[in-house]
């Protein structure tokens, strides 16, 4: 069985990524959760790069959120859609745009599950990462038929986006999304898989002063619904 380590998950954005991929599609792991310290060299005895998530199958340790779902595409194929080679592609493409870009969408709305924030402003940066967010999915939406952004199934592409769906929920920022955009937001959060681990973020009551920092930086926080 696999062994997955992750983080908070009221900050870890890319351990919710393997997470929500291995929930949602019924593959069997073993979650190991690690909180955020000051230092988190201890992370080395799990993971090479002292970072999560890392996923470990049997003498095999994989430490990157996107190998981790490639290598559990090769048991098990339905991580990447079934229904054609361009809906692959697509979902691929997306995937990989997630994991390498959107600094901006990263950097000045920091995940934090449990909280609702109103922003200080919306900067340029910030709306050009949201508009490319928008056309990504409707073009998912709008080619391969939903209610996924490849398809009627959850894939990698939509557990890559998670995060961006939490985010939106926890900045209010989605206002100029789409109609489209802001029904697949509505329908992601509704899954059980974002709703099992939506609950295990507001049980946590572990804060990491830096990611509260980022927050506070950021806006003002108006609700707080983790546990005390």
């Amino acid at each position: 069985m696999y062994e997955l380590h992750i983080g908070n998950k009221n900050y870890s954005s890319w351990s919710l990524r393997p997470w929500v991929l291995l929930t949602a599609l019924d593959i069997p792991f073993t979650e190991h959760q690690h909180y955020f310290q000051t230092d988190n060299s201890a992370f080395k005895a799990f993971s090479p790069s002292a970072l999560v998530p890392c996923l470990v199958d049997g003498k095999t340790t994989i430490w990157d959120s996107l190998a981790i779902a490639e290598h559990v595409a090769e048991d098990h194929p339905e991580v990447w859609p079934q229904q054609s080679r361009e809906a692959r592609s697509f979902a691929r493409s997306a995937a990989a745009e997630m994991h390498s870009g959107f600094s901006a969408l990263r950097n000045l709305c920091s995940m934090s599950v449990g909280v609702r924030i109103k922003m200080h402003d919306t900067p340029p940066a910030l709306i050009r990462d949201l508009a490319r967010v928008d056309d990504i999915w409707r073009y998912g939406l709008a080619n391969f038929g939903g209610p996924f952004l490849a398809g009627g199934a959850f894939t990698n592409v939509d557990a890559f986006y998670a995060p961006v769906v939490f985010r939106i929920q926890t900045y209010g920022i989605g206002f100029d999304l789409s109609k489209e955009a802001r029904a697949y937001v509505d329908h992601m959060l509704a899954q059980p898989a974002m709703q099992k681990w939506y609950e295990g973020a507001l049980a946590e009551t572990a804060r990491d002063e830096p990611h509260e920092v980022e927050i506070a930086q950021s806006g003002q926080v108006i609700a707080d619904h983790r546990a005390k």
